[in-house]
């Protein structure tokens, strides 16, 4: 309790001691007042980049749990002036000359991007760690003939030199600086004026002049919002590389999807040394295509024939065993699918996937049951898609159908034959999209019958050279197949 005297202002606690405080008065108040306004404390989400004034234990924006996190977020006004840009007239911008695509050299990641870089974009790469986001870095770098700016905040510029030597990088217009304060990275953008910069990694990257270590929601936030800014004044195409989470999910750079023009992500497993790069986002181009290469000890080279590459090892006259076309983004891919049936020894049969999802696949175990009438209640099901290879495709359904049931019956399918389509839950094949592609790279392997859905059957899919077996109902393939 505060007690006012002419003598000053004091404190008197529980016990009945007084303590004398600093006299009330506006000149010894004001400063801490001000100095408290000055910051104020957030909690900001890390996976959707929302911020509240409490914390909560799960995001109210995202609903995802213990993603909030408290930084001190100033709100000093700037006194510089704010540059006000002009407003174009749609008409006038259209009557101009199109924009042009800046090659990256590399076709496989040309087709992800949508034809190449355009002038002003700012991508987001992300994968994790170990997974070649640098390699594939710096092979852009080197096969874009424009002026160049490596910014390496993890590494030196020695050590980015190292390993452009060993990747054998064209370095006639690559320029690498270890920067990894924003303010010095945006200087060096205004002294060279490049045409691409690749900031590697964005988690270390961070901005003095916040109160927080580099990779925390804030930077990551402040460095992205800085970073967009550069790109669309300047026109200049800003590459930002980041890290991944365990989940997948890019870890404090997902706040930045909203920010940039395309997300880009690189994954691979390690027992195999192909790596795929997926566009999740793009305002430019096609989102969900894929871009296929191969690791070895001078980085990153193109897979031109992805279908030879997972079939390469094919089993054939196995019971269990399929070829299913499948469609990542324009690009037909054929895989290999395994399924392995064996008897339960315990009281819960196992379900495990490798490159599917595992709720589709006991629909598709539930249809098998009660619409074909194999037992599968007492049954372990292994299902793998060859090379590592996810596929989220409602199109393998009857492929993979058909090798629960052909390792069920231990009747192998015939290896000349591949089967496409969506099963519902009432045992029918439903159709499915670009059929005609699909059939059309199963017949340049050298495949001679496709088992399709009658739906849809068109006159360009019936004039490819292929024996077609349109079906109706799940029932009416394992006829001709069994």
């Amino acid at each position: 309790m505060d007690i006012q005297n002419p003598n000053g202002i004091f404190h008197w606690d529980l016990t009945g001691k007084t303590h004398p405080c600093i006299p009330w008065s506006r000149e010894a108040i004001f400063p801490l007042f001000m100095a408290k306004l000055k910051t104020k404390i957030v909690f900001l989400c890390s996976s959707c980049g929302d911020d509240f004034p409490k914390w909560n234990g799960q995001c109210p924006s995202c609903k995802e749990w213990g993603t909030l996190s408290e930084f001190k977020a100033s709100s000093k006004k700037s006194k510089g002036k704010t540059e006000i840009r002009d407003s174009k007239f749609l008409p006038d911008v259209l009557s101009g000359a199109p924009v042009e695509r800046i090659s990256t050299g590399i076709r496989e990641a040309d087709r992800v991007l949508g034809g190449g870089f355009l002038s002003g974009a700012l991508i987001l790469l992300g994968g994790s760690p170990g997974v070649g986001k640098s390699t594939l870095a710096l092979h852009i770098c080197s096969g874009i003939d424009r002026k160049v700016l490596y910014i390496s905040a993890e590494e030196s510029e020695e050590q980015v030199a190292l390993r452009a030597r060993r990747l054998k990088i064209n370095s006639k217009y690559l320029h690498l600086s270890g920067e990894n304060e924003v303010e010095g990275i945006i200087t060096h953008i205004e002294r060279i004026s490049p045409e691409l910069v690749v900031v590697d990694s964005i988690q270390t990257v961070m901005n003095t002049g916040l109160d927080s270590l580099p990779g925390s929601p804030s930077q990551i936030r402040d460095c992205g919002q800085r970073l967009l800014e550069v790109s669309k004044q300047r026109n200049v195409t800003i590459l930002i590389v980041g890290h991944v989470t365990k989940d997948g999910t890019i870890a404090g750079p997902k706040m930045l999807e909203h920010m940039v023009d395309t997300v880009l992500y690189m994954d691979g497993d390690d027992r195999y040394d192909h790596r795929i790069l997926r566009s999740a986002k793009n305002r430019f181009g096609a989102t969900h295509e894929v871009g296929i290469f191969n690791m070895d000890s001078e980085g990153l080279k193109e897979v031109t024939n992805p279908s030879e590459m997972f079939l390469a090892e094919r089993s054939i006259n196995i019971p269990g065993t399929s070829v299913y076309p499948s469609l990542e983004g324009t690009r037909p891919i054929l895989v290999e699918v395994q399924v392995l049936v064996s008897d339960a020894n315990f009281g819960t049969p196992q379900r495990n996937l490798n490159g599917f999802d595992y709720k589709r696949l006991g629909m598709l175990i539930a249809v098998l049951e009660k619409r074909i009438g194999l037992a599968m209640g007492t049954k372990d099901v292994f299902v793998n898609l060859v090379g590592g290879l996810r596929v989220n495709d409602p199109a393998a359904d009857l492929s993979i159908i058909c090798s629960t049931a052909s390792s069920t019956m231990d009747n192998p399918i015939e290896e000349n034959t591949v089967l496409l389509g969506e099963v519902g839950l009432a045992g029918e094949v439903r159709s499915i999209s670009r059929l005609e592609h699909r059939l059309t790279e199963a017949k340049t392997l050298g495949f001679k019958t496709a088992i399709v859905p009658a739906a849809s059957m068109n006159d360009k899919v019936k004039k490819i050279e292929i024996d077609l077996h349109p079906v109706k109902f799940v029932k009416d393939a394992f006829k001709i197949l069994f």
